[in-house]
């Protein structure tokens, strides 16, 4: 059955041409379908718009009269399509959700070209290490480390996300380098807190093995908070490579336990499952997996 605006579009389109057969063609349709538009159409308004009979169709005066609000009409509708369709530039809110010390570190200044390039874009950035609700916080593109087992997401793994044991060179010339697990939690070492329900986050190490210090030096609910504590020498810690590399290239860290390392996780960008994407997330959707896939802006090989 034939929607409304689908009548009215083939009723101008008859009222246009010079019988319903130049209609249908210009329309790609049948004449029938011409037909039974117009009919439904007359039975809608409660009046005929065209005179019929065996040879010819024409047009009533009140058909005349439709015609020329409906072809207003249907310049408006088309146009509501138009002005988004042929927007040069990329307007509106976006919402973006990320773990906090990638948001810091790396967030900002990927956006910092698309800022520049199209500043009536408004970045609406939610940090949070936890995963957001995309429906309350209107969250349009997500960044996560770790598994996403919500299926209202579409996600897409970009970059993988090596664990490193690291120290400051200070604080290893003082207890040696560990060589074991054991020997590791004779040492000053720091944990994370889940935020989520307070406990901590157990170290990862190769063949599915988890490590809980037993008395740590420091806990932290911060990941950032807690590397600046490992640069200053308080604990060791395990640390995401995009966190951790820059400083093992300046010789402001120091890994331990290289050979346990951990299968590296993976980063993903998701977005939700339903609704069509806008022009402009998919602007800042595009420009954020080409940067988070590319190695030499977001670390991500086991050193």
């Amino acid at each position: 059955m034939l929607n409304r605006i689908e009548m009215v579009r083939i009723f101008c389109a008859a009222a246009d041409a010079r019988s319903f057969r130049e209609a249908a063609i210009r329309l790609g349709i049948s004449p029938q379908g011409v037909t039974r538009a117009i009919q439904a159409l007359e039975s809608e308004l409660g009046e005929p718009l065209f005179h019929r009979n065996t040879r010819q169709v024409s047009i009533t005066a009140f058909g005349q009269r439709y015609a020329q609000e409906a072809r207003i009409a249907l310049e408006h509708f088309d146009a509501l399509f138009r002005a988004n369709k042929a927007e040069p530039d990329f307007i509106g809110r976006i919402g973006i959700t990320a773990p906090q010390a990638i948001g810091r570190r790396y967030l900002i200044p990927f956006l910092q070209p698309l800022i520049a390039a199209h500043p009536a874009l408004q970045f609406d950035l939610r940090l949070e290490d936890q995963m957001t609700d995309s429906v309350e916080a209107q969250i349009d593109i997500g960044i996560r480390v770790g598994l996403i087992r919500d299926r209202r997401y579409v996600a897409r793994a970009l970059a993988s996300v090596p664990l490193y044991v690291v120290a400051s060179p200070t604080l290893i010339e003082k207890t040696g380098v560990p060589e074991s697990l054991e020997v590791l939690d004779q040492l000053p070492l720091s944990v994370l807190i889940n935020q989520r329900n307070g406990r901590h986050w157990p170290w990862m190490f190769a063949n599915g093995q988890t490590f809980n210090p037993t008395q740590p030096t420091l806990i932290c609910d911060d990941a950032e908070t807690e590397l600046e504590a490992v640069l200053a020498g308080i604990a060791f810690a395990q640390v995401p490579a995009y966190l951790a590399e820059p400083f093992v290239k300046e010789g402001k860290l120091q890994t331990v336990l290289d050979a346990d390392l951990p299968p590296p996780w993976d980063l993903f960008i998701y977005r939700p499952q339903q609704g069509p994407v806008s022009r402009r997330v998919r602007l800042v959707y595009d420009h954020l997996k080409e940067a988070f896939s590319d190695s030499a802006r977001f670390p991500q090989h086991t050193l």
